[in-house]
């Protein structure tokens, strides 16, 4: 699988796309949640109603680490598809099973070595 495949390159643009729209998204979120307590004078630390605004945007700041790694991760796959090492283990070399880049389609290591 080391010369161009149309099909991982297609799948790989796709996640990348919904990736950048859910980053979007956890951005606007944030920025949301900056803006409403920007201009409160709350304690929502003692809210009996649930959950803190510093708990929602904690939890809104990981996914938005979590998109950015994904978005990083498909643009390694991406670079590794045009450079024709895409498929091909990082450690030993070998080709990746296509069921597990099938699973994984970012991965640079066979199950072995995952």
């Amino acid at each position: 699988m080391t010369h161009a495949d149309p099909a991982a390159e297609a799948r790989l643009l796709a996640l990348r796309s919904e990736a950048a729209a859910e980053l979007r998204a956890a951005g606007e979120r944030i920025e949301s949640m900056t803006a409403a307590r920007a201009g409160s004078n709350t304690d929502d630390e003692h809210d009996p109603e649930g959950a803190t605004i510093g708990f929602e945007w904690s939890q809104a700041d990981a996914l938005r680490t979590a998109l950015r790694r994904r978005t990083a991760e498909v643009d390694a796959a991406l670079v590794r598809l045009s450079d024709g090492t895409y498929g091909v283990c990082a450690v030993c070399g070998r080709p990746i099973a296509s069921a597990r880049l099938e699973a994984r389609p970012t991965t640079d290591r066979c199950i072995r070595h995952a």
